[in-house]
């Protein structure tokens, strides 16, 4: 019933497909309610009572007999006479009193006809029904996120009952946990190695800068294309983090490389000069890779580009809005905010050039 609920619900949720209920077919069943009240009165426990039934009915093997090298089960019950219909199994002998009055199975329990399902399924000692569906034209995180709401509001189950997601969605979720985390120990390697390059935090959160230029473009082409966030795309995110970064060093490198060895002084017109100059090679590094991954771009819907798909929409897209926005806005951050660091930079150098001279 509660499965039937939960499936009525997620019918109107935009992008479920392929909805349906593990099928649970009914078929006859012989049931036996037993009377607790009654059957204390006769001093006998349902439980105990259950249990000698299952015996009568079902049967139990009690020994094994051989019979010409072959074993046989021999086991216990009633005969075939004696649970033929309802009526007779009442009719069954279950307790003698003291008094001599014999309890027959009619007067504490009711067996009637009935029906039940085939099979009941069980997952970590426990009863489950599953409900399955398929997303489409929807990202994952966002329909299971309104499924949650749907089912707080109209479904209320009692105690003992809970709603548990699995499936497609639960491997996402770890698997996101996990690029998240490996996403910011990229981050902070990247920083780590620019500082023990220029040996500035200013210069290095500079170069780092085109990494917030690229996601713009990468989140406008997702939301262009497909509008879905999924493992594919955030692998992307991270793989274009140190590909962004790769324009922030040529352009932050070059100026201070015009201040070192080419005796420019700080200005507007060497950062001008720098960014001029590392324009083509910057344009050449990204057309570059834009170009190779233009194939893929091309891919939609084919089989085996469901990964590579995105992947290379992210990339493609970042690519872009760095490389435009990288040479408007680095020289324009390296000429309002670099002018400290980049002096201390070459006197750390100067520094030790004459200390490896002595």
């Amino acid at each position: 019933r509660l499965g039937g609920e939960l499936q009525d619900i997620m019918k109107g949720i935009p992008g479920v497909v392929d909805l349906q209920t593990e099928p649970l077919v009914l078929i006859p069943q012989l049931k036996i309610a037993v009377n607790r009240d009654e059957a204390n009165q006769f001093g006998l426990r349902s439980g105990t009572l259950a249990e000698d039934l299952e015996i009568a009915l079902n049967g139990e093997t009690v020994t094994q007999v051989i019979e010409n090298q072959r074993i046989y089960d021999a086991y216990m019950r009633l005969d075939d006479a004696s649970r033929a219909t309802p009526e007779k199994i009442e009719s069954t002998l279950v307790k003698f009193m003291p008094s001599g009055q014999g309890v027959r199975l009619g007067n504490v329990a009711q067996v009637y006809q009935g029906t039940g399902p085939n099979m009941i399924n069980r997952e970590d000692m426990q009863r489950r029904i599953v409900v399955s569906a398929n997303a489409q034209d929807r990202d994952l995180g966002s329909l299971v996120g309104e499924i949650k709401t749907k089912i707080s509001e109209r479904l209320s189950l009692p105690p003992g009952y809970y709603v548990k997601l699995g499936g497609q969605f639960e491997s996402q979720q770890q698997a996101a946990k996990r690029i998240l985390f490996l996403g910011a120990l990229s981050l902070l390697g990247i920083f780590l190695v620019l500082f023990l390059h220029f040996r500035s935090a200013v210069l290095s959160l500079q170069v780092m800068l085109n990494v917030p230029l690229a996601l713009i473009g990468s989140i406008v082409a997702v939301f262009v294309t497909e509008k879905v966030l999924s493992v594919a795309t955030l692998v992307a995110f991270v793989t274009l983090c140190g590909i962004a970064s790769r324009n922030g060093i040529m352009m932050v490198s070059h100026y201070l490389h015009l201040l070192k060895e080419e005796g420019e002084s700080f200005s507007k017109e060497m950062v001008i000069r720098g960014s001029l100059e590392r324009l083509v090679p910057v344009l050449m590094t990204a057309a570059t890779a834009g170009l190779a991954l233009v194939p893929l771009l091309l891919s939609k819907g084919e089989a085996g580009k469901e990964i590579l798909y995105p992947v290379a929409v992210v990339i493609v897209g970042g690519l872009f809005s760095s490389t435009l926005l990288d040479l408007i806005v680095t020289p324009t951050v390296f000429y309002n905010f670099g002018r400290k660091s980049a002096e201390k930079y070459l006197t750390t150098k100067d520094a030790s050039k004459k200390g490896e001279v002595l």
